[in-house]
C-alpha cells in the first residue's frame, strides 16, 4: 500500500516538474517574441536611427503602411518622443506619458525626454516616402492619397516608375489621377508634340496648380500655336471646373449659416410668437449656451481626459438646461410683471443682456476662450481639390435638422404643444378652458432661451466664444423671425435659408458690410408688401 501511494506521488512530481519547465520554456519564448517583435518595430527602429538611416528608411520604408501612417501622425501631432536610451515614448495630451509600444503609463517622466523631430530634409522625405509606400497599397484609396502626396512633390519623381505604375493600374479613378500626374510630368519635355497631348489630358482637370501651370505657360512668348489653342481650351474648361466646386462650397457654407441662424430665430419665433416679447437678451442667452460648452470642455479635461473627445455629448443638453433655466429665471422675475409694455419689456431685456454680459466678463474674462474641436469631427469631406466639406459644419447641419424635427413633433404632437399653440392663438379662450396660460408661458420662454443655447453650443464648435458672441447674431435672428412670420416654425426655416445663403453669396462679391446693407434693404421692401411675413399667424393674437 505505502509503495502505491509512494509511486503515485512520484508520478505526480514527476509531471509538476515537466510542466514546470514546459511553462517555463513557453514564458521564456514569449519572452524572447516579444523582445524580437519590439527590436523589429520599425517606429522604434526609426526613433533610435542617425540622420542618415533614417532617411534610407523613409526612402524604403521597411514596414507596413499602418505603422507608416502612424509615425506621420505622431510626428504631426508632436507626441513622439525619446530619451538618451534611445526607448520611444509617446505623450498624449501633454499630461499622459506612454511607453511604447505596450503604451504602459510612465509614472516617472525620465529627465533626459526629448520630442522627435524632423529637419525639412527629413520631412520632405518622410511625405515622399509615405506615397511611396502607399503606392503599393492593394487599396485604391491608399494609392489615391499618396498620389495626392506626390502631386505636390513633382520634382522627386520618376517618370518611368510613373509611366510602369500607369501601365498596371486596374482601377480606373486611380487610372486617370495617373494619367494627370504623368501628363503633368510630360508637360516639362522640351518635345512639343509630348506637350500638346499633355495638355489635352490636363484639360480634364480640376485641380488649381494645374490651371497655375496652364495661366503660366500661356506667358510664354514663342509658345507653338497649335499647344497655345489647346492651353487656352485647357485654361477654359479647368476654370470653370473650379468655379462650380467653388460656388458649391459657398453655397454649403450659406446652408451652414442658415442652420446657426434658424438655432437662434427658433427660440425668438416662438417667445415672440407666444408672449409678444421682443427679447433683447436672446443674444446673451446664445452667449450663455457657447460658454457652458466652454465649461463642459474645461470639466471633462480635468477630470475626464480620456474622454475629452466626447465632451460634446455632455454639453448639448448641459446648453440647453442652463440657458432653458436663466430664460425662465428672467421670465419670472422681469418680463412677466411687463407683459403688455412693449417698450419697457424691450428695455428691461435690454439692460438683462447687458447684466449678463458684465456677469460673463468677470467670471471669465473679457477675452475670448477656446473651444477645441473634437477629434471626429475635425477634417472634411474633399470632393475636389477646391471643395472641402467639414465635418463640423455637416454635423451643424444634421444638429439643426434634428432640432428642427423635434420641436416640430413637440409643437404638434404633444399635450404641451396643444397648449402653446392653444395660448398663441387666443389667451383669455384657453384660459377659459382652464390652461394655466403664465405656466404654459414661463415654459414656453425656457424652451426658446434652450433652443437659444443649443445655437450657442453649435457657434462653439465654428467660432470664437467671447462675451460679445450673441450681439452678432441677434439682428439676424430677429429678421428671420420677421421675414418667416412671427411665430411661425416653417416660415423661420425658409426665411433662415434665404437670409444665409444669399447673404453668404452677397459677401464674395462686395463684401460683408455692403451685403449686410443690401439684404436689409430687401428685407424692408419685403416688410412693406407683406407685413405678416411668409407665414401669416392665425388666431386672435393677430388682433
Amino acid at each position: 500500500m505505502n509503495l502505491k501511494f509512494f509511486c503515485a506521488a512520484l508520478l505526480c512530481a514527476m509531471a509538476q516538474l515537466v510542466s514546470s519547465s514546459i511553462w517555463a520554456e513557453e514564458a521564456q519564448l514569449s519572452a524572447q517574441t516579444q523582445s524580437v517583435s519590439a527590436s523589429n518595430d520599425t517606429i522604434q527602429r526609426f526613433v533610435k536611427a542617425e540622420f542618415a538611416e533614417r532617411r534610407a528608411m523613409l526612402n524604403q520604408w521597411p514596414g507596413t503602411i499602418e505603422e507608416f501612417d502612424r509615425l506621420v501622425a505622431l510626428i504631426d501631432s508632436d507626441e513622439l518622443y525619446r530619451d538618451s536610451a534611445g526607448t520611444t515614448y509617446i505623450l498624449k495630451n501633454n499630461e499622459k506619458l506612454l511607453r511604447y509600444p505596450d503604451e504602459q503609463v510612465i509614472e516617472t517622466w525620465p529627465g533626459d525626454l526629448s520630442q522627435v523631430t524632423l529637419v525639412n530634409t527629413l520631412r520632405k522625405a518622410l511625405n515622399f516616402g509615405q506615397a511611396q509606400a502607399k503606392l503599393k497599397s492593394e487599396e485604391s484609396a491608399q494609392r489615391l492619397a499618396a498620389i495626392d502626396i506626390l502631386e505636390n512633390n513633382l520634382s522627386e519623381l520618376n517618370v518611368a516608375q510613373i509611366n510602369q505604375l500607369y501601365l498596371h493600374e486596374q482601377n480606373n479613378k486611380v487610372k486617370q489621377r495617373l494619367a494627370q500626374l504623368k501628363a503633368r510630368l510630360d508637360f516639362e519635355s522640351p518635345d512639343v508634340l509630348v506637350q500638346i497631348q499633355a495638355a489635352k489630358v490636363l484639360t480634364d482637370s480640376n485641380r488649381p496648380e494645374v490651371l497655375a501651370l496652364v495661366e503660366q505657360a500661356l506667358t510664354q512668348s514663342n509658345l507653338n500655336p497649335e499647344l497655345k489653342v489647346v492651353l487656352v481650351d485647357a485654361k477654359s474648361q479647368i476654370k470653370t471646373r473650379i468655379q462650380a466646386s467653388e460656388w458649391a462650397g459657398h453655397v454649403f457654407s450659406g446652408f451652414s449659416t442658415a442652420s446657426i441662424l434658424l438655432l437662434a430665430a427658433l427660440g425668438l419665433a416662438i417667445t415672440y410668437g407666444l408672449l409678444g416679447v421682443i427679447n433683447m437678451a436672446h443674444g446673451e442667452l446664445i452667449m450663455i449656451g457657447a460658454y457652458t460648452t466652454y465649461v463642459v470642455q474645461s470639466l471633462f479635461k480635468t477630470y475626464l481626459g480620456s474622454y475629452v473627445d466626447w465632451y460634446l455629448i455632455a454639453a448639448i443638453p448641459a446648453a440647453f438646461l442652463v440657458s432653458a433655466l436663466i430664460g425662465m429665471l428672467i421670465e419670472r422675475t422681469v418680463i412677466r410683471p411687463l407683459y403688455g409694455r412693449q417698450l419697457e419689456t424691450l428695455l428691461a431685456t435690454f439692460g438683462v443682456s447687458l447684466i449678463l454680459m458684465q456677469l460673463v466678463r468677470m467670471i471669465f474674462g473679457a477675452q475670448n476662450v477656446e473651444v477645441s474641436n473634437i477629434s471626429w469631427l475635425s477634417g472634411g469631406i474633399a470632393l475636389s481639390p477646391s471643395l472641402m466639406l467639414p465635418y463640423n459644419r455637416i454635423a451643424i447641419i444634421v444638429f439643426t435638422v434634428v432640432v428642427l424635427l423635434l420641436l416640430v413633433y413637440l409643437l404638434n404632437k404633444t399635450r404641451f404643444g396643444l397648449f402653446v399653440r392653444a395660448v398663441t392663438q387666443n389667451r383669455q379662450m384657453a384660459r377659459a378652458v382652464g390652461i394655466r396660460s403664465s405656466r404654459i408661458d414661463m415654459l414656453a420662454f425656457g424652451l426658446g432661451s434652450g433652443l437659444a443655447g443649443l445655437a450657442g453650443c453649435a457657434l462653439a464648435q465654428v467660432g470664437n466664444v467671447g462675451p460679445d458672441l450673441g450681439q452678432n447674431y441677434i439682428i439676424d435672428a430677429f429678421l428671420v423671425v420677421v421675414v418667416g412670420g412671427v411665430g411661425q416654425v416653417w416660415g423661420a426655416v425658409l426665411a433662415a435659408l434665404g437670409l444665409g445663403i444669399s447673404g453668404t453669396v452677397l459677401e464674395i462679391g462686395m463684401g460683408a458690410v455692403l451685403a449686410k446693407i443690401i439684404l436689409l434693404v430687401l428685407v424692408i421692401l419685403f416688410i412693406q408688401k407683406r407685413p405678416q411675413g411668409l407665414f401669416a399667424i392665425k388666431g386672435r393674437f393677430v388682433e
